[in-house]
């Protein structure tokens, strides 16, 4: 199905749709991928209320109003990719920090002091410097704070995937963030991530391997948004065709800045991230969709009743970033966050709006 469409240019794959064919896509229910193209489309921008509508229709008939919550946790900065985006950068001049199984245990502790249940563990990519030995008894020390334990590192064998679920893992996030596959050359010059297929197919590694939920996304603002959510739409259809049983997630970062110059090149604007949300609950009504403290406060608010079913917050995207001091702690950041709301806070927010956050809704066996 990729190959049906990677040599397409943006008006090959975009190009003009019909009124009725609008229509169809937004009251439809098919997965055809002609129903994803003519919902990012340049044409569907006339129809955002009407998507907006379907799209929070669809999201309560499938989750209510609920929000989960979960919280990221950074073991280490270490990394032996020059990702050109990325804070973590081998090249970077940056305070680089692995924590201590001891210092751990604190941030879990603080972390689920605020109520948070579902966790979020990130690490660079470096298997020198946090091997799989470290990630699972980091694993080991957070299972008794938290009853759902995520894990977005580098790929793995489907071996070593078997393996952390076996220590109580049950969520992986990888993000392709990019699918055009020149340009992802480009963004990665060197380091294990240049591997474009290796880490394309992990995802499928991890859902084989046991993972009860496994999340995909693209990085907004390395490329042309409604191409890269368009391959986004297809490997997410790809995966929950192939394992019908796991929870399939789809994420929506837009960039961020950090400590490099770098600049994106493409403009992704509120309005299109409405429509990629929107898109995308009306092709996958049954999939989680996130989004994180990389947005700002109101943004993140209006989102809500669009689709989104899962939010970060009281989030930090540093090293040790929730029990050590904040001005050590800005120094190993992965990149800058807008939402920098407490857990209560956002817990208020989304109370004032009707919807119940959800601590919990997993519990491990």
């Amino acid at each position: 199905m990729y190959l049906k469409y990677r040599d397409l240019t943006i008006e090959g794959l975009f190009g003009r749709v019909s009124d009725a064919s609008l229509e169809r896509a937004i009251d439809g229910d098919s997965q055809d991928p002609a129903v994803l193209k003519t919902l990012l489309s340049p044409w569907a921008e006339s129809c955002l209320e009407r998507m907006a509508e379907r799209s929070h229709d669809i999201t309560m008939r499938h989750f209510g109003k609920t929000i989960q919550l979960y919280a990221p946790l950074y073991l280490s900065n270490y990394c032996d990719n020059q990702c050109l985006y990325c804070g973590f950068n081998a090249k970077n001049d940056i305070e680089r920090k692995k924590l201590t199984l001891d210092e751990v245990v604190k941030e879990a502790e603080h972390i689920a002091a605020t109520g948070i249940r579902h966790i979020l563990i990130l690490t660079g990519e470096s298997r020198a410097h946090t091997p799989l030995s470290y990630i699972r008894d980091c694993v080991k020390a957070l299972t008794g704070y938290f009853d759902s334990i995520a894990v977005e590192i580098y790929p793995l064998a489907g071996h070593e995937y078997a393996e952390l679920v076996a220590e109580g893992v049950d969520g992986l996030t990888l993000y392709q963030e990019l699918y055009d596959e020149e340009l992802y050359k480009k963004m990665h010059p060197a380091g294990p991530k240049s591997d474009y297929r290796s880490r394309l197919d992990a995802p499928e590694r991890g859902a084989k391997s046991g993972m009860r939920s496994v999340s995909i996304g693209v990085i907004l603002g390395l490329a042309d948004w409604r191409r890269e959510a368009f391959f986004m739409g297809l490997h997410a259809r790809y995966l929950q065709n192939k394992f019908p049983d796991v929870d399939i997630g789809i994420s929506v970062p837009r960039i961020r800045p950090q400590v490099s110059d770098f600049k994106p090149a493409f403009g992704v604007s509120d309005m299109n991230i409405v429509q990629l949300i929107t898109a995308m609950r009306i092709f996958f009504p049954r999939a989680s969709i996130s989004v994180s403290t990389r947005e700002y406060p109101a943004f993140r608010e209006n989102l809500i009743p669009l689709g989104v079913t899962r939010m970060s917050a009281g989030s930090v995207t540093s090293v040790g970033g929730y029990a050590i001091g904040e001005q050590r702690a800005s120094q190993t950041e992965q990149f800058e966050i807008m939402d920098h709301r407490s857990v209560k806070e956002v817990c208020s927010m989304l109370e004032k709006r009707g919807y119940q956050p959800v601590f919990k809704d997993w519990v491990r066996v």
